[in-house]
């Protein structure tokens, strides 16, 4: 139903737990490389169990050929560096949610590329407060994309 996106994910149990909510909703997986894992990292699998082969995930060299492959109408950022709220998306089926890397978020060209399809989660700021963990933030976008196209196909 939806594309979840995740450009130069660094840590394998974030991946595995967006994995399943992926195998859980029938939504794909795309990875962006780098990855700071393998994907037969064992944590990997083990925040994912048994739902890696339940679901449909595509790898990328990078961000060009993942633009080239998948040719998205509708790509959507979710990042910090904006004051536009995610729930101000109208999301539609096949919609691309694209969230950066948990060390260093998306690159500023990607940025310049997409500038208004940025928006961000709301939570408080401040000096230690940087951001939400990005399986949480992919599990808060994914449903309310869901939310509002009545969970369709979900039980």
């Amino acid at each position: 139903m939806f594309n979840i996106v995740l450009y130069t994910p660094q840590i394998p149990q974030n991946t595995g737990n967006i994995s399943r909510s992926c195998a859980l909703t029938g939504s794909v997986l795309h990875l962006i490389k780098p990855l700071g894992f393998s994907i037969d990292d064992r944590y990997l699998k083990r925040a994912g169990l048994d739902y890696w082969d339940k679901m449909s995930f595509y790898v990328y060299e990078n961000f060009e050929d993942f633009l080239s492959r998948c040719k998205p109408e509708n790509l959507y950022l979710y990042t910090t560096k904006t004051d536009r709220l995610y729930t101000d998306v109208k999301y539609q089926e096949r919609d691309y949610l694209m969230f950066g890397s948990e060390t260093s978020g998306l690159p500023s060209y990607i940025h310049e590329m997409f500038f208004e399809n940025r928006y961000n989660i709301p939570m408080r700021k401040g000096q230690q407060l940087r951001s939400l963990n990005l399986s949480n933030s992919v599990s808060i976008v994914l449903y309310e994309a869901l939310r509002q196209n009545n969970f369709e196909g979900l039980l």
